[in-house]
C-alpha cells in the first residue's frame, strides 16, 4: 500500500543488491536553490566534500551565486590553513579571495535571498586581510576591511573589522598604511 509513494519520495527500488560505491554514484542529491529543488552540480559537490582537487576542478564551472560563494570561501578557508608551510597554498589563496572579493558583489544579492535576508559571516574577508597583513601589504589589507564593511559583514570578533583596521594601522606604523 505504501509503495507507490515510498517509490515517489526515494525513486523505484530494485531487487538488485549494489555496492555502496556503485549505489551512491547512480543516486541524484538535491539542495534548495531559489526556493527550488535542485540537483547538486560539480560546484556543490566539490565545496561540501572539502577535497581540494576538486574544488580546484570545479573553480572554472558555471553554478549558481550561492554555491559559486562557498566554493569560493571553502578554497580560502582550505588554502589559509596551510599558507605558512606551502607557498603555492598562499599565492593560491590569495588569487581565490580576490577573485571572491571582486565576485562578490554580485553573489551578495542571492546570498541574502537564499538565507532569508540574513548576511552570514564572510571568512575570506578576514582570512584575507590576515594573510595581507603577514605579507606586510597593509595598505590592501586595511582595504579588504574597509569592503567588507561597505557590504555590512561582521568578522565574528568583538571589535569587527574596525577593530581589525587599527590593529593593522598599529602594526604598519602611520607612515606604512
Amino acid at each position: 500500500m505504501l509503495r507507490k509513494p515510498k517509490e515517489a519520495l526515494f525513486g523505484r527500488q530494485t531487487q538488485k543488491l549494489q555496492s555502496s560505491s556503485a549505489a551512491e554514484s547512480q543516486q541524484s542529491r538535491y539542495t534548495i536553490r531559489d526556493g527550488q529543488l535542485t540537483p547538486t552540480d560539480q560546484a556543490f559537490d566539490a565545496w561540501t566534500s572539502r577535497d581540494f582537487a576538486k574544488m580546484r576542478a570545479a573553480l572554472d564551472k558555471k553554478t549558481n551565486l550561492v554555491d559559486r560563494h562557498f566554493l569560493l570561501m571553502t578554497l580560502v578557508d582550505e588554502t589559509y590553513k596551510r599558507r605558512k608551510e606551502d607557498l603555492e597554498a598562499k599565492e593560491f589563496c590569495a588569487q581565490v579571495a580576490e577573485q571572491h572579493l571582486e565576485e562578490f558583489p554580485d553573489i551578495k544579492p542571492a546570498l541574502v535571498k537564499s538565507l532569508d535576508g540574513i548576511l552570514p559571516r564572510v571568512t575570506t574577508f578576514q582570512k584575507y586581510a590576515t594573510l595581507l597583513t603577514e605579507e606586510g601589504e597593509y595598505k590592501r589589507a586595511i582595504e579588504v576591511c574597509e569592503i567588507a564593511i561597505s557590504h555590512g559583514l561582521n568578522d565574528g570578533t568583538k571589535g569587527g573589522f574596525e577593530g581589525r583596521i587599527a590593529k593593522i594601522k598599529k602594526k604598519a606604523g602611520d607612515g606604512n598604511a
